[in-house]
């Protein structure tokens, strides 16, 4: 389980992200790249990273289903996932 603190900051830096999205759009298309600078570095959507919905791991987590390898394959094996089953050959 990820700290509380991290996922705070991760949250914030989302809050940030949405606030100045059509801002950098903006400048971006002018080609303002000075006042680009000037923006909070939160305001990047680089910044932002992708943590587990239910442990807040941030390594391995797939896109699709916001969640770690390692949660996804317990939920698979306990048949929580629609469709989804262990592969055997």
């Amino acid at each position: 389980m990820a700290s509380k603190s991290t996922v705070t900051r991760n949250e914030n830096i989302s809050k940030t992200v949405a606030k100045y999205a059509d801002l950098r759009h903006k400048l971006k298309a002018e080609g303002d790249y000075a006042a680009l600078q000037r923006l909070p570095r939160n305001a990047s959507p680089t910044r932002v990273r992708s943590l587990c919905a239910l442990t807040g791991r941030s390594r391995g987590v797939y896109r699709k289903f916001k969640i770690s390898r390692i949660k996804l394959r317990e939920l698979a094996l306990e048949g929580k996932i629609p469709g989804m089953r262990k592969a055997s050959w």
